[in-house]
């Protein structure tokens, strides 16, 4: 019997709970106790989230009532789980492997499921745009449907095969709109696929070099041949005489940088002080990396989340030619979350 899997996504804003290293995924509304005390009665789960969060808007009870259940009850050991990692626009995949509990003992989401952890740290733009704006959806807990093929094939066999939008645009589920965290997220998806897809190596320093001047600095890319490892320079005076000089190694790549990579542009600094190493990438860094970045005050690492932060802050003074790479505009969406606790 051919037994189709089961993919959840589940969003986790607790930035301080290392999901990874614990194997598990968890929500909140913690104040409700343990779940199993209310397996089979949704009825009293919906009366007591009622009674424990009193001031939630009425509409937001039954939904959140429905997250703790399937949560609790509906996940089976043997489905997958999808976890974004907002701060480093990463997708983290799993597989469930026992039942829920709850762990008192814990500070913050204290609902758990384990879970064996099959590829983590990767980027979301490796996906489908209409994918990413499913795992993108305001619950805290949802069933991946639309686009379970193209995430399945990735965990086969390390390949996507993106799920073609209907004739007319994108998928979109019954009921979904787009709120806030979708367009942001869609926003932040478009720049780093832009950049990835749409520079060179050598367009891509140059463009690190227009956001530091963007940024107060005088900055410049320097020869592409034969750099050294460092391809922009920048200072804040005039003439690059007073310290500190900022050494940038810009690496146009949605993949992890490793700590091999980072200790090379560490070896470009001169020593005494009075030089900063910055390592720019739209990927990530792996843990040697950040460990490397945490015992060398004079290094600075830059995933791509933390660049399109600098980028949405800067933006208006950056020169036309980038905008016109990179157009966007302000404006004001509907900021309605009420899937999440």
């Amino acid at each position: 019997m051919f037994v189709v899997a089961t993919i959840w996504g589940i969003h986790n804003d607790q930035p301080a709970l290392d999901l990874l290293t614990g194997g598990f995924v968890s929500v909140g509304w913690d104040e409700i106790g343990d779940l199993r005390q209310y397996k089979g009665a949704s009825k009293e789960l919906k009366e007591q989230v009622s009674a424990t969060y009193s001031a939630a808007k009425p509409g937001a009870i039954p939904v959140w009532a429905g997250i703790l259940t399937r949560f609790a009850f509906g996940i089976a050991a043997g489905d997958y789980v999808i976890s974004p990692n907002k701060a480093d626009s990463t997708l983290n995949f799993g597989k469930i492997t026992g039942d829920y509990y709850f762990d008192g003992g814990a500070e913050v989401h204290k609902h758990r499921r384990p879970v064996s952890w099959l590829q983590t740290g990767v980027p979301r733009v490796q996906f489908s745009q209409s994918a990413r704006y499913e795992i993108g959806s305001a619950l805290t807990l949802f069933k991946v449907s639309n686009h379970a093929d193209e995430f399945l094939a990735f965990l086969r066999d390390g390949n996507t095969t993106p799920t073609p939008p209907p004739e007319g645009g994108e998928i979109i589920e019954a009921g979904d709109e787009p709120n806030a965290r979708r367009i942001a997220e869609y926003t932040r998806d478009f720049v780093i696929e832009t950049l990835h897809k749409g520079l060179g190596p050598n367009r891509f320093e140059e463009f690190i070099a227009a956001l530091l001047r963007a940024m107060g600095y005088r900055a410049a890319a320097t020869q592409y041949v034969g750099d050294g490892g460092v391809d922009v320079i920048a200072h804040r005076d005039p003439l690059g005489l007073e310290p500190p000089i900022i050494k940038v190694q810009c690496k146009r790549t949605i993949n992890t940088i490793g700590g091999p990579d980072v200790q090379k542009l560490v070896g470009t600094l001169a020593p005494g002080g009075g030089e900063v190493g910055m390592f720019v990438t739209l990927g990530g860094f792996s843990g040697d990396a950040i460990r490397i970045e945490r015992i060398r005050q004079e290094l600075r690492l830059v995933n791509g989340a933390q660049l399109v932060d600098l980028i949405l802050e800067h933006y208006e003074l950056l020169d036309q030619e980038w905008k016109q790479l990179l157009p966007m505009r302000r404006v004001y969406v509907v900021d309605r979350e009420v899937g999440s606790a």
